[in-house]
């Protein structure tokens, strides 16, 4: 019996020399097989101006694995509300929800999940790209699902077919804001280790009993790579770690092969970089990633955790999931 849901969250990554079809595919792929393993929910990304991630429109995606799976949640981790107009999200959603009933979650983030240029060219102003507008077109994104404060336009689809609607974070903003509106929350461990904590005390404390939950509910997204030993994960994590290297440097490309990632000339800034990044994280052997996982639920107290994992091969990236649901899911307890 499994007492920790665990889910997915994947970036259709792109390896150096595929395309983005093959990424999209194998994405594909690995949530057929999350739903066979019996994962909770598969989340999909929104990046922009990013070589190394296909998955920049997650509505088309997640459409395209609504109809390949049958039972699995399916929704975004997010969908960036500084990048649309309210409108469109409830009516791509509620297109996605009317379609699949019961199976799609909407997961909002603040951020723009790119660079400040793309998102311009994104939204086309500079208004909406700050996050003081943020709470004004999350109201009008959920009014429109709802039709509690009628108006000229309806969201159709959208109204009365309201997808389960989640905030996202990596700080103290958006878990308030999910605290002050009783909605769920998932919080980007994987790469905002440092905040986690602070991030889901201050959602408990703000957490006011909503039409959508009684108490709070938090997930927590961890980056996990599990390999038959220690040292063939830790050989696998590679490419992510250089890939993200190079994303904060200004330097973004497809992700690099095992190989190339430990060629890699790493100067003493640039692995101190790397380790902190996996500070807080799972990488390992199922035994050592079942530890640190059990660590991360004494930790936080998570209700659900979200895992993702971007390697070079897409066997492999199978593969960790398989052995977390066959070799750690059972061993897991929530805190309390």
């Amino acid at each position: 019996m499994i007492d920790v849901p665990l889910s997915v969250l994947d970036l259709a990554p792109v390896a150096r020399g595929a395309t983005s079809g093959e990424a999209l595919r194998h994405t594909t792929e690995l949530a057929r097989r999350a739903e066979e393993l019996g994962y909770h929910r598969f989340w999909v990304v929104e990046h922009h101006n990013m070589p190394a991630i296909a998955s920049s429109a997650p509505a088309v995606l997640l459409a395209h694995l609504a109809a390949n799976t049958s039972t699995i949640r399916l929704g975004s981790g997010g969908v960036m509300l500084p990048n649309h107009a309210p409108l469109v999200v409830a009516e791509q959603f509620g297109t996605l929800e009317a379609l699949h009933p019961g199976r799609i979650d909407l997961g909002i983030g603040r951020a723009p999940g790119t660079d400040q240029v793309t998102a311009l060219a994104l939204r086309r102003t500079m208004e909406g790209l700050s996050a003081e507008g943020f709470p004004r077109e999350l109201a009008d994104l959920m009014n429109y699902f709802s039709g509690e404060e009628p108006g000229p336009i309806t969201a159709t689809p959208g109204r009365g077919q309201s997808p389960a609607v989640w905030l996202l974070g990596s700080s103290g903003f958006s878990a308030q804001l999910a605290g002050l509106l009783g909605l769920p929350f998932s919080f980007a461990h994987h790469f905002s280790a440092q905040n986690t904590l602070p991030a889901l005390q201050l959602y408990r404390q703000s957490f006011r009993p909503s039409q959508w939950l009684e108490r709070p509910y938090a997930m927590v997204a961890v980056n996990v790579v599990c390999a038959e030993t220690d040292e063939r994960a830790e050989w696998l994590a590679g490419p992510s770690s250089l890939s993200f290297l190079k994303l904060r440097s200004g330097r973004p490309e497809p992700l690099s092969s095992p190989q190339e990632a430990a060629a890699y000339p790493y100067n003493e800034l640039e692995r101190d970089f790397v380790r902190q990044r996996r500070e807080g994280q799972a990488m390992g052997s199922p035994e050592t990633v079942g530890r640190q996982l059990g660590e991360l639920l004494e930790r936080t107290g998570a209700d659900e955790l979200m895992l993702t994992t971007m390697v070079y091969d897409v066997a492999d990236r199978v593969r960790s999931f398989e052995l977390v649901a066959e070799q750690v899911a059972g061993g897991l307890r929530r805190n309390g």
